[in-house]
């Protein structure tokens, strides 16, 4: 009887050894799954059942290998979320790296949250959206307006020019909306939406649609005749950025609510923002704003980081401007007295100038004393390098120093007339004649006295008349002495 027991107990065990134990927190979960594996090896080798210690290993390739995440992690207690929150290998992969390698810039992104996270969730919560899809903006950018991506995706929620376009973001030389967190946030709300309803209310599927674009993730299901997120990011199609965006974006969120569990409890957030708006009817610098409210210049920047131009846009009637909150009836009534033609004082002019062969961003920037991110920005290049050459770029010039540039930077047409001009001036100079002064060599004539003679040296003497320093000159033989350009007729009427 005792035997059949242990007969029982023994086929028993290996279930119970290779069940699941809690999760421990993040910090050392990898160190304590490792022993309690090789603890249910032992157990196993003594039952004997033919398993070896190798078969429990958590070998290192596996859980630093972002794309495995087959290992099934134990259950965890995850935060509140209205998105669905997963925690398997591939997400528990990017909570160790934000909290490892990329702890510097997730500790800036949580600082940054606070500014702008109650003002989205507004917005998410009023297009009955969770609201704790202000974490895709945490991943896309941390919470900067003016992020820039490398394939020129723009602001807090990374807005391709296309897509910010379909959502009526203004993208133009005066402003870009794509930095306005409010109105990007907004269009990334009804975008959202939409690919929520397209991927049958799967967030997971919407928010990869968000990364690489709908008709990307509607081909991979097809290929791979699956709507799991997971089992589709197992295979090749997709690119390794939208593999690991969903779980990156779970990691995100469950740190960000909890951010004092996972070593973040010293972060020094930054205020909400908040602001009052002024109607503003014309064309403002906004240094007359500035003066008008007696608000820092820096203050109006950092709340209409939309504005490229340090003014509103000319054409923008009964525009928004953004003020500090309390200030609005104050600066609303100081700008009202402000005369219309002292509003603004121009003082940049656009030029179009046809990139040479050895331009660079750089040299064309120091050329016209701006800044190669300006010249990128305005001409939206983005951050990958473009070839230049041939290239016609619309580049900022001061107005006190445009006289001294715009010879080189017209737009194409007036640059093909002045190629024609300067043409027209070879020709001129083609009319300029050559005239050679010549003397007869008289005995006892040397190319040294000829040479003090006509305030000439020996050496040219010799080259303008193909003669040996050293050969005695020959009496009777014409020699030049001099030569200079006489200007023909076309040359003097140009004169």
């Amino acid at each position: 009887m005792i035997k059949v027991t242990l007969l029982i107990l023994a086929l028993l065990l290996p279930c119970t050894a290779l069940a699941a134990p809690a999760l421990p927190a993040p910090a050392s979960g990898r160190a304590e799954l490792q022993t309690q594996q090789l603890a249910s090896a032992d157990l196993a080798l003594s039952k004997g059942l033919g398993l070896t210690a190798a078969d429990f290993q958590d070998d290192d390739d596996l859980t630093d290998d972002p794309d495995d995440f087959e290992l099934k992690l134990p259950e965890m207690e995850l935060p509140d979320s209205d998105i669905p929150l997963t925690f398997n290998s591939k997400v528990e992969y990017f909570t160790r790296y934000f909290q490892g390698p990329g702890r510097g810039a997730f500790a800036k992104w949580l600082s940054r949250s606070e500014r702008y996270i109650p003002m989205m969730k507004t917005v998410l919560k009023k297009e009955g959206l969770p609201e704790d899809l202000v974490y895709l903006a945490m991943i896309e950018s941390g919470f900067l307006p003016h992020a820039v991506s490398v394939a020129a995706a723009v602001g807090p929620w990374q807005f391709m020019p296309a897509t910010g376009k379909r959502y009526s973001l203004r993208i133009d030389y005066w402003m870009d909306e794509r930095r306005d967190p409010l109105k990007a946030t907004v269009a990334a709300a009804l975008y959202l939406k939409e690919l929520y309803a397209l991927f049958n209310n799967d967030w997971y599927l919407a928010a990869a649609g968000y990364n690489a674009g709908e008709n990307k993730i509607l081909r991979a299901i097809n290929m791979y005749n699956t709507r799991d997120f997971w089992e589709i990011s197992k295979g090749s199609y997709l690119a390794r950025e939208t593999k690991d965006y969903v779980p990156k974006l779970l990691a995100a969120a469950i740190i960000a609510k909890e951010p004092a569990k996972y070593g973040f409890a010293d972060v020094a957030y930054l205020p909400p923002i908040d602001f009052d708006q002024v109607s503003v009817p014309t064309r403002t610098d906004l240094d007359v704003m500035s003066k008008a409210c007696s608000v820092p210049m820096q203050n109006l920047r950092e709340l209409n980081p939309e504005l490229r131009r340090g003014t509103t846009p000319p054409d923008y009637a009964g525009y928004l401007l953004k003020v500090p909150k309390g200030s609005g009836a104050a600066c609303q009534e100081a700008y009202a007295k402000i005369p219309e033609g002292e509003r603004f004082v121009e003082r940049v002019k656009n030029v179009q100038y046809r990139a040479k062969k050895r331009d660079t961003l750089d040299s064309i920037a120091r050329r016209f004393k701006t800044t190669p991110q300006v010249i990128a920005e305005l001409n939206n290049l983005g951050k990958k390098k473009v070839k230049l050459h041939g290239k016609v770029l619309t580049v900022p010039v001061q107005l006190a120093s445009a006289d001294v540039a715009s010879h080189a930077a017209k737009p194409p047409q007036v640059e093909a007339k002045a190629e024609l001009k300067a043409e027209a001036k070879a020709e001129l100079k083609a009319e300029v004649k050559e005239v050679h002064k010549y003397y007869t060599v008289k005995k006892g004539d040397t190319l040294t006295s000829l040479a003090r003679r006509f305030n000439v040296t020996a050496r040219l003497l010799s080259a303008w008349n193909n003669l040996k320093t050293r050969v005695a000159l020959k009496p009777g033989k014409r020699i030049i002495v001099a030569k200079y350009q006489k200007k023909g007729n076309l040359a003097k009427d140009e004169g």
